[in-house]
């Protein structure tokens, strides 16, 4: 595995419940990095050459404030550019949102990433964005915004906010969303669903990272456990082929995983991810090591 990104859950906690959210982030949600941890996992990184930059997400790591700027001050220290992402729920105004963006922009290297969409407010542009995306652009932080289509939306995403342009994705039907938005969605035949849309799992150049250990190569299918493990050695060793659930996907994405353990399923799903997870979700008893942790199948809201 040729490394270029690792991406640090830093919390499953998050201060709001997004149906589309696939990491089942709430504020009920355990789960949270020390900044020690953090620090383990970034040498290890360090290690194996290939990783350019670090994500900080969540859930959301703003929660934990003191621990994401360390962890960005250490990422830069080491020669790692950093991402963090954000839904920007304490940006209450521009004079604040600048309060909490000056640290960012005072050690450059570091580029915010912001949530707007209905997902994450009544409307595709929340005033919580539009006052970060203000603050960032006045101390001169790189800033970009990322909006994720809603099956019920009645307007059109806007292709720019406060002259910052909208990366508008797709909703992928796995995690919370399977469960809260995938009866609303245009159903296709599941036979069609031969190929994973987003991971080439035999070029892997990112992972997630969570805080109970686990390291992801999708959400919800982990590779190993960092706690158990050291984490380039898990990098390292990397062998999809000899992965029980990875190695149909890649020879024919959720419609050989389907195949090779002979589940039930529905002749029509929303899409590969939501045929992907249900499928998935079956399994967890069979690959319980693999299919982890609870928290990515919705358990700990059962």
């Amino acid at each position: 595995m040729e490394l270029k990104g690792v991406h640090f859950l830093l919390t499953y906690r998050c201060d709001i419940e997004c149906d589309h959210c696939f990491v089942w982030g709430s504020p009920n949600a355990k789960g949270v990095f020390t900044f020690k941890q953090i620090c383990e996992i970034l040498a290890e990184a360090k290690k194996l050459k290939s990783v350019d930059y670090i994500s900080i997400e969540g859930g959301e790591p703003f929660l934990y404030y003191p621990i994401m700027i360390k962890a960005i001050m250490e990422s830069l220290k080491l020669g790692f550019r950093v991402e963090v992402l954000s839904n920007c729920y304490w940006a209450t105004c521009r004079e604040d949102a600048v309060e909490w963006l000056l640290p960012l922009a005072e050690v450059g290297k570091v580029e915010l990433t912001v949530s707007s969409d209905p997902h994450h407010g009544e409307n595709w542009v929340t005033a919580e964005v539009k006052n970060a995306v203000e603050a960032a652009k006045s101390l001169g932080l790189k800033v970009g915004i990322i909006a994720i289509k809603h099956p019920e939306a009645n307007t059109a995403c806007p292709d720019q906010i406060e002259g910052v342009k909208v990366d508008l994705g797709e909703l992928m039907y796995r995690g919370r969303a399977c469960l809260k938005l995938a009866d609303k969605a245009e159903k296709k035949s599941w036979r069609q669903f031969t190929k994973c849309p987003y991971e080439d799992f035999t070029k892997q150049e990112r992972v997630h990272i969570d805080p109970l250990g686990y390291v992801h190569v999708c959400q919800g299918i982990s590779i190993g456990n960092a706690w158990q493990k050291p984490f380039a050695k898990i990098i390292e060793e990397y062998n999809p082929y000899a992965n029980p659930i990875l190695e149909p996907l890649i020879r024919g994405g959720p419609v050989a995983l389907i195949e090779k353990f002979n589940l039930p399923h529905s002749e029509v799903y929303a899409d590969a991810c939501h045929l992907c997870y249900e499928a998935r979700c079956m399994l967890r008893n069979k690959d319980p090591e693999i299919l982890t942790p609870d928290q990515m199948y919705g358990k700990l809201e059962e």
